[in-house]
């Protein structure tokens, strides 16, 4: 099962559907897209659900269920595998048996017991059959009901070698989420909450993301880190179709330094007359998301998430281009390394953006950078609402 002839991660999802697009199988798929994997499935229950509540859920058998993995493992292979809702204690029992027959691939499981409207999606029997699984996941991560559903978190670290205690249930206005292991604390994130009524399927978002990116053979850290990104601009970029309780917007997250590589994001231009320009670049039909005139600065967004600024003043400079890469200080290292002459090594800035600085052979200027959500919704950005 290791990696095919491409370098596209093949991931599974085994989880059951929403027919409202926002969780399970839906919010999965679309979340493997956007981070370049090619998502499969193995749909476990369907559920009849919208924004409001779960009307009705049928649970397939524990045969169709293997059946799917089966068939797509047989023959496409797979590189990563994420589990969310299983239905039942048979699949997951079965589960348990077939991952515990082959060659193990990271595996994240997601253990999920409770909908969001409060459906109960796992009876005491599955969630007792979860034990076996968690012996076979890299990381396991429920939220906090489910971390008490499950015994806490010694109990969890002693089936699985790493939990993910998310602190999304808190009602804290800042959301805290620690990896764990059975060395202890890992890594500790926190954030602001993000003040939002669409945040359906925020568990499964962040799960799949995660199994995404340890398939394209990303550290566990880094692969969480990455993944919180997903879900915060997932969560800013939530289209609004309903009052509440409505989806994120998986599928209109871009690049922001979540695949590997260079990526071309952001270019600054000297300007000489601030309004003219702001006046200009509106006019051209882009998205004015800065306005700093007592700076010089304005900045602007395209329509697949790419930034332009301009900026005024004696202190302006030329222009600059900002290549973003998710890897700054291991690349600089690296270029360093190799000849590369560095302006400035990296460098935090109040903008929430990690730089480095170097100039080309003509004597241009190029940022090499990493910001996260921070480049598309700097703490300055322009209400959108």
């Amino acid at each position: 099962m290791g990696v095919g002839v491409t370098n596209t991660p093949r991931i599974l999802t085994i989880a059951g559907s929403d027919s409202s697009g926002g969780a399970g199988i839906q919010a999965d798929i679309k979340t493997i897209t956007m981070l370049g994997g090619h998502a499969m499935s193995a749909i476990t229950a369907i559920t009849a659900q919208n924004s409001r509540g779960v009307d009705a859920v049928q649970v397939l058998g524990a045969d169709m269920v293997l059946a799917q993995i089966d068939a797509v493992v047989r023959d496409i292979g797979v590189d990563a595998i994420k589990i969310g809702m299983l239905g039942s204690a048979d699949i997951a029992e079965r589960l348990a048996d077939w991952l515990a027959a082959r060659e193990p691939v990271p595996l994240v499981f997601d253990p999920v017991m409770i909908a969001s409207s409060g459906a109960v999606l796992a009876d005491a029997a599955t969630i007792a059959a979860f034990r076996r699984l968690m012996t076979h996941a890299v990381v396991v991560t429920p939220n906090l009901p489910e971390l008490d559903a499950l015994g806490g978190q010694d109990a969890v670290l002693a089936l699985a070698p790493a939990l993910l205690v998310k602190g999304g249930h808190s009602g804290e206005d800042t959301v805290t989420d620690r990896l764990v292991t059975r060395d202890g604390e890992v890594a500790v994130w926190s954030d602001p909450r993000i003040d939002t009524p669409h945040s359906h399927g925020t568990g499964c978002t962040l799960s799949s993301a995660i199994t995404t990116l340890l398939g394209q053979g990303m550290a566990l850290e880094a692969a969480v880190d990455q993944a919180r990104s997903f879900v915060r601009l997932a969560l800013r970029d939530a289209p609004r179709l309903v009052p509440s309780n409505g989806p994120m917007g998986n599928g209109a997250v871009r690049n922001d330094a979540l695949a590997p590589g260079l990526h071309l994001n952001q270019i600054t231009l000297p300007a000489r007359n601030y309004a003219a320009s702001v006046t200009f670049y509106r006019a051209l039909g882009l998205t004015q998301i800065v306005d700093s005139p007592g700076n010089g600065y304005a900045r602007f967004e395209a329509g697949n998430g790419v930034t332009l600024s301009i900026h005024t003043g004696d202190d302006a400079g030329g222009a600059v281009v900002y290549l973003e890469c998710i890897d700054l200080d291991a690349r600089v290292t690296q270029l360093t390394s190799e000849g590369f002459a560095f302006d400035q090594l990296p460098q935090d800035k109040n903008w929430g953006w990690r730089e480095a600085r170097l100039c080309d052979p003509a004597g241009n200027t190029l940022c090499l950078y990493h910001a996260g959500e921070n480049r598309r919704y700097p703490p300055w950005r322009i209400a959108t609402e």
